[in-house]
């Protein structure tokens, strides 16, 4: 990798969110505190899903699928922003940076398909119930998370190879908290028109199909759900999607708001500031937005919660024990 001036660069400089010294440790007790509760609530939901047998169904496959990709996301940028801010140091280096864009592509496509994914769940479920266990089978809903790995992981692959082609001065400054693809890019040394058409065709070719496959299942579950005579059943059906609805809507309307503020602002600062919406806030609030109205995974963290809590009043009374 040659730079314009012929010296090989290690390593880049991430701004962060504020320079200001004295906003830094309330930053990083923010941070700090969202992506414990990010993990601590995904790992939840996740063990939930998978210590009672009620729920296994493809439903809830599919949510603890995502649960480990909000995990996972989350762990791409925060860790590595919370140890700059603890060293006071805002480097990152050239490999790291390279590898932090990778998972970052991997984990966020993943995300798009995963949200597509359990859209079709639902359409199948409320659209063609009596058919569902027979179409929505382990097979296929085990093949259909295996593709968007597949997908996801291909896409990223390429994102970053076509990165090790470009050359970059040294001193890169980055005006964000995460080596960001487009920010990345957008401060080469050299040539990025491929490098453009490979995030343009990501985001048109891998991106845009999720979101109309998304639109369209759920106008067909509208549909369906407009169909049904009594009230009861209405809300039955609705219920049924609400969650996902709620959590497709804070996804898509989180990562549309990062791209209206830039093309409006046109302010780095802004860009990295919205973007937390849906690197941060996102998935910490999807595990809090499926277990809000959702009895039974209410009645599966319940069971995880006693059991530990029922282990308390039996080593009291060892201790008391002569």
């Amino acid at each position: 990798m040659e730079p314009g001036n012929d010296t090989q660069i290690s390593e880049f400089v991430l701004l962060g969110l504020s320079e200001e010294p004295e906003l830094q440790p309330l930053i990083f007790g923010l941070f700090l505190s969202m992506y414990l509760i990010t993990v601590f609530r995904n790992l939840l939901l996740i063990l939930a899903v998978s210590s009672d047998s009620h729920l296994h169904t493809p439903m809830y496959f599919f949510l603890a699928n995502l649960s480990s990709v909000d995990i996972c996301f989350t762990s791409t940028t925060i860790p590595k922003m919370l140890w700059n801010i603890q060293v006071q140091g805002k480097t990152i280096t050239y490999a790291g940076c390279i590898n932090q864009i990778f998972f970052f592509s991997v984990f966020g496509f993943l995300e798009n398909l995963l949200l597509m994914v359990m859209a079709y769940d639902h359409f199948v479920a409320i659209c063609h119930p009596l058919h569902y266990t027979v179409i929505m089978n382990r097979q296929l809903c085990g093949l259909l998370v295996l593709v968007s790995w597949i997908i996801s992981v291909l896409n990223s692959l390429l994102q970053s190879l076509m990165l090790l082609q470009l050359s970059f001065c040294t001193g890169m400054e980055i005006p964000h908290f995460f080596c960001e693809i487009n920010q990345v890019v957008g401060h080469a040394c050299s040539d990025t028109f491929l490098n453009d058409m490979v995030i343009y065709f990501g985001i048109v070719v891998l991106g845009c199909p999720p979101v109309a496959g998304v639109l369209y299942s759920y106008s067909k579950i509208v549909s369906s759900i407009c169909r049904i005579s009594s009230a009861q059943g209405k809300y039955k059906a609705f219920s049924t999607c609400a969650s996902h609805l709620s959590v497709v809507s804070l996804f898509y309307c989180t990562v549309l708001g990062v791209c209206l503020s830039s093309a409006v602002t046109q302010s780095s600062h802004a860009s990295a500031v919205a973007s937390v919406m849906y690197t941060v806030v996102t998935p910490m609030l999807n595990p809090f937005i499926y277990s809000l109205r959702n009895r039974d995974i209410k009645r599966a963290l319940k069971r995880i919660i006693r059991v530990p809590m029922m282990y308390v009043p039996i080593v009291l009374r060892l201790k008391k024990c002569p």
